[in-house]
């Protein structure tokens, strides 16, 4: 069975696309077949996976709103092959979907549409959603399975997450009633600030008992230093697995396995 795994949060800079990059490397590690979904019109996913984005031709932009002269929806365009994942791409053209899409008809199950063709394909389908509550994060979750949702250790995230939840569970009773939260990810996270802890401590608190909070994912340079050089971490760092590295790579397994018994 193919979990299609939403990486979703409204706020910017929590570090959706690491996670959904991350964690996309490590399940292809582990012997999945895995494909990666860019729907942010930033397009930070593909740049990371070292795609220039201003060559493009294709992109999932055209699988949501272009169409053929038969009249037949563009299937998902996949670039094969990068660090053992596949890649749909995005380029800044998904940033006028948001308007088009107002006119199409089942506007919201437009991804759910285009995937459709690939569950029998892949184990995993990672989507990275942009940090917004717009319709190209709703029509991510309609076609999702599982919802991941990465915030960040600062109190001003934790605050956002009411909205976040209710979001997911509009989403839950009126177009997906099969969408599951797959559990909460700190990132981020300073273990020698007080702030941190404290927020680490009040995430446990208030979310534990809706979904799994997996362990903290720390603030590296090394994480920094792998989307510079445009690779995922794993692949970064592969020669040197030990202290935060390995602490990192363990977190990833972590949230890999469970990914694996959804």
């Amino acid at each position: 069975m193919s979990r299609v795994i939403a990486v979703f949060n409204q706020a910017g800079g929590v570090g959706k696309t690491t996670v959904a990059q991350n964690l996309g490397y490590n399940l292809a590690s582990r012997g999945h077949k895995t494909l990666l979904i860019d729907m942010d019109p930033q397009a930070s996913l593909t740049a990371f996976m070292g795609i220039n984005t201003r060559t493009l031709k294709l992109s999932v932009y055209n699988s949501l709103i272009a169409e053929d002269e038969g009249e037949s929806p563009i299937a998902l365009p996949i670039i094969g092959n990068l660090y053992s994942m596949d890649l749909c791409p995005a380029n800044l053209n998904l940033a006028k979907a948001e308007q088009q899409l107002v006119l199409e008809e089942l506007r919201e199950f437009k991804l759910k549409d285009a995937i459709e063709p690939f569950l029998d394909i892949y184990e995993f389908i990672i989507i990275d959603c942009p940090p917004s509550l717009g319709i190209l994060s709703v029509i991510s979750l309609v076609a999702a399975t599982h919802v991941l949702v990465p915030i960040q250790t600062q109190f001003k995230a934790l605050m956002g997450t009411d909205l976040l939840l209710g979001t997911i569970k509009k989403v839950q009773k009126r177009l997906n009633k099969n969408l599951k939260l797959a559990g909460f990810l700190p990132t981020m996270y300073a273990s020698s600030t007080a702030m941190d802890q404290q927020t680490l401590f009040d995430i446990n608190e208030q979310l534990a008992s809706i979904a799994q909070v997996f362990s903290p994912l720390p603030r590296a340079t090394a994480l920094a230093e792998a989307t510079k050089a445009l690779k995922p971490f794993g692949a970064f760092i592969s020669n040197n697995k030990k202290g935060s590295n390995g602490t990192i790579l363990k977190i990833f397994d972590e949230v890999s396995e469970t990914m694996e018994k959804l």
